[in-house]
């Protein structure tokens, strides 16, 4: 995978990411106005409504994953020389694609219940394994960002978008 492909591969992620935001949004928005003004509930609106939450929170672990924009506590990396600042980036984000990788495993394993065990929506009966499927491709998604992000920061700190990382190279 060349840097341009990679390049638009981690925008495209950050895109789709964008896009449940969007969703997410406007099914609420949509759900509220009808509710207040017209006394109508969608039906499975609360279903819906959170598993697409739990899509945007997958997906969007994926967009602040490679980026770093993540909560992050830099009391010792602001402390050190630039060697070790990019040290402590490496081990840090190793660490964190073991973790999202393991999620990634359980969350499959969730995908896999929810298909076998026909698991649906309370009013229409629609199978909730689609939402986690698409959960788990954003999850997917996050852990090859993280690679990304991984061998970028050993082999190419020049590529990273991060001001922070291209100041201690």
């Amino acid at each position: 995978m060349t840097r341009h492909s990679m390049d638009r591969f981690i925008d495209t992620i950050e895109w789709i990411a964008a896009a449940f935001v969007g969703l997410v949004a406007l099914d609420i928005f949509v759900s509220v106005l009808l509710r207040n003004l017209f006394n109508y509930a969608i039906p499975d609106s609360f279903d819906i409504g959170r598993m697409l939450l739990g899509i945007l929170i997958f997906w969007g672990i994926a967009a602040t994953s490679y980026r770093g924009a993540h909560i992050t506590v830099d009391l010792v990396w602001g402390n050190v020389s630039p060697r070790y600042q990019r040290w402590i980036d490496v081990f840090a984000t190793l660490v964190l694609l073991f973790v999202v990788t393991v999620q990634t495993w359980t969350l499959f394993d969730k995908v896999r219940g929810t298909y076998r065990d026909n698991v649906t929506t309370f009013d229409m009966h629609m199978p909730t394994w689609p939402f986690f499927a698409v959960a788990w491709i954003g999850d997917v998604s996050a852990v090859l960002l993280i690679a990304i992000r991984t061998y970028r920061l050993v082999f190419h700190p020049e590529d990273m978008h991060d001001p922070k990382l291209k100041a201690t190279e």
